[in-house]
């Protein structure tokens, strides 16, 4: 069959369907308060000796990359909030779902890079520097853009192909493959199988990967001091809960076949709001050495502004 396409534009029907006022405030909020806190993360980290620290640079990375993701998504949702007719062109509704892969995927391999870096620290103490070098740090970067881009190119290329010849309202907030499933006239079960290897069983691999290192992690937690392993504690359960938030619904919304009803998007909202919201605080609130290096940033500015 040859692939037809008739849709220009889509529609998206949104989380709730229409219009709530006070969805509006608090999706505004929401992200005001990400990119405060991730600004302030960035900001004590880059202007800090932190920035010298493997840990510290990944999560420098992590909470621009909360604040890129979130901003392909939540600024389109509150605007739409606000408007009468929530519509985006055929072309911006590609590159969104392109853009919102890429970034999220650059995310997922920051996470991973995390976990590594603490899995060296603490299994590997002695060659922690020599493996952990910045050169390498670099490199745990660039991979995770490239890694991305295949992902994300692939997932984009996909969709191009399928015929949009029917219905052009989506039922989500965002442009995602799944929503966009749903809308092609033409058999997806080969395609959903494809998207769901390409999305959700990636997701499954890497979470595995995850868990496994952090029992690593706790299992020779064993033989270090009772100061030092409160320290690497309260350090991984910050990662570990990170992780969760992110990946939890990741999977349960990739996993699953593109012609099941689920809450798909009330449950991404986790993940492209809450998570990175939430990112700041769950490695600042019970990290020490963020809160002296905030103070002394802080003390900075404020003496150069007296000034």
């Amino acid at each position: 069959m040859e692939n037809q396409n008739n849709v220009t534009e889509f529609v998206f029907i949104g989380l709730w369907g229409y219009k709530k006022i006070e969805l509006l405030f608090l999706f505004l909020l929401c992200y005001l308060a990400l990119l405060m806190g991730n600004f302030i993360i960035s900001l004590t980290i880059t202007c800090s000796h932190l920035m010298q620290q493997p840990m510290y640079y990944f999560l420098c990375h992590l909470s621009l990359m909360d604040v890129s993701y979130t901003s392909t998504v939540v600024p389109r949702l509150i605007r739409d909030l606000a408007a009468a007719r929530r519509n985006i062109s055929y072309n911006n509704c590609m590159t969104q779902l392109f853009a919102a892969h890429l970034l999220a995927g650059v995310e997922i391999f920051i996470l991973v890079s995390m976990a590594f870096d603490r899995y060296v620290a603490i299994v590997k103490p002695l060659h922690y520097m020599v493996i952990m070098n910045r050169q390498r740090c670099d490199m745990l970067i660039v991979l995770a853009w490239v890694f991305s881009f295949w992902h994300s190119i692939a997932l984009l290329l996909m969709v191009l192909k399928l015929p949009f010849c029917g219905p052009n309202q989506i039922d989500h907030y965002v442009c995602d493959v799944k929503p966009l499933l749903k809308l092609v006239c033409k058999d997806i079960h080969v395609v959903s199988i494809l998207v769901i290897a390409n999305s959700g069983m990636i997701a499954v691999a890497i979470f595995l990967v995850l868990v496994a290192s952090y029992v690593a992690i706790l299992y020779n937690l064993r033989t270090h001091s009772p100061p030092g392993r409160r320290k690497a504690l309260s350090t991984c359960s910050s990662h570990v809960t990170v992780v969760l938030l992110f990946f939890v619904p990741c999977i349960y919304i990739y996993v699953l076949p593109a012609e099941t009803e689920n809450k798909d998007k009330e449950i991404s909202v986790f993940y492209t709001v809450i998570a990175p919201m939430l990112n700041p605080l769950i490695y600042t609130l019970r990290n020490m050495e963020m809160k002296i290096a905030m103070r002394k940033v802080w003390s900075k500015v404020t003496h150069l502004d007296l000034k």
